[in-house]
């Protein structure tokens, strides 16, 4: 998952410069690999400390960046919104998602997660956005792929984890519908970063309230992979996706939706040794065969 929503189609660029492909990259391979990062943190840090600290230092070092560069400070009611979004997306939504990991495989749980642009197109239409016919086959088509995934071996043996997916994936959309249509976060990076600080304390409160406690000294793999998801993750990454989004199209930006969980499950399976049946691959095709669907019909109906 990403901290960005989508914002309306921009024309393509008319060539792939180096600089652009390098962006690709980091959304593609970088993101893709954050789930595996996640689960190797996990080996010192419990689910809702390590999610908490990563946006904690990622949104302060943004934001200590951003006012560098002259950013004004968000007003109360944008830091009211962020606590919000912060919560639902980042609480919820990466809380949920390290939950999950802790019982399903890295590849599987990315899989699940592709579903997540069907959510919102579905949430919109609490909006009067109503999806059209290639839209509709898209959201139809990968939720029939996730009903698949989630009578996968993988799940199957866990049901919490299934459960603790589903709500990531549910309050994910939700807070990233709710973005976009009632509650906007200050203007370019210094909004993620408040989203991420808002979001980072909400994680810490439930770090207390559950009782977790990191394993001190850390495993040297996890401190690796944390210090990996803040950096690579939440910085680079994000720089790159925005680059993207100023700079290509937003369907070419999007592109890591279906590419991610390619990456994850290869890597769960080829460093971790994550068994991944045939049946839970072809359920994995089939979510990423509505995903293309939906981003091609929203696509063309843009142009018309």
């Amino acid at each position: 998952m990403t901290t960005h929503a989508l914002p309306a189609v921009r024309p393509a660029a008319p060539t792939l410069t180096p600089l652009l492909w390098l962006c690709l990259a980091a959304t593609w391979i970088v993101w893709g690999s954050t789930y595996l990062a996640i689960k190797f943190a996990l080996l010192s840090f419990p689910p809702f400390f390590q999610m908490g600290t990563r946006f904690l230092a990622a949104g302060a070092l943004l934001a200590a960046w951003m006012r560098w560069r002259g950013a004004a400070w968000p007003s109360r009611r944008q830091w009211a919104h962020a606590l919000v979004v912060g919560t639902l997306m980042l609480g919820g939504g990466m809380g949920g998602t390290a939950m999950a990991e802790q019982t399903v495989g890295s590849g599987l749980v990315v899989a699940f997660i592709a579903v997540v642009p069907l959510m919102i197109a579905a949430l919109n239409r609490l909006w009067g956005i109503v999806p059209g016919r290639l839209e509709l086959a898209g959201i139809v088509v990968g939720l029939a792929g996730v009903l698949m995934l989630t009578q996968g071996a993988g799940f199957q043996a866990s049901p919490a984890g299934l459960a603790a997916i589903m709500v990531a994936c549910a309050s994910w959309s939700l807070g990233s519908v709710l973005s976009q249509r009632r509650l906007p976060l200050a203007p370019g990076a210094m909004g993620f970063a408040s989203e991420m600080l808002c979001g980072g304390v909400v994680l810490m409160g439930l770090a207390l309230i559950t009782g977790e406690r990191p394993h001190w000294p850390p495993q040297p793999q996890a401190a690796a992979a944390w210090g990996y998801l803040v950096v690579f993750g939440s910085l680079i990454a994000f720089n790159a996706y925005m680059h993207l989004l100023a700079h290509a199209s937003a369907g070419l930006a999007s592109s890591y939706t279906f590419v991610n969980p390619v990456i994850a499950m290869l890597l769960g399976v080829a460093v971790l040794g994550e068994v991944v049946t045939r049946f839970e691959w072809l359920a994995a095709g089939v979510v990423l065969v509505g995903v293309v669907l939906m981003l091609r019909g929203t696509a063309l109906r843009s142009r018309a």
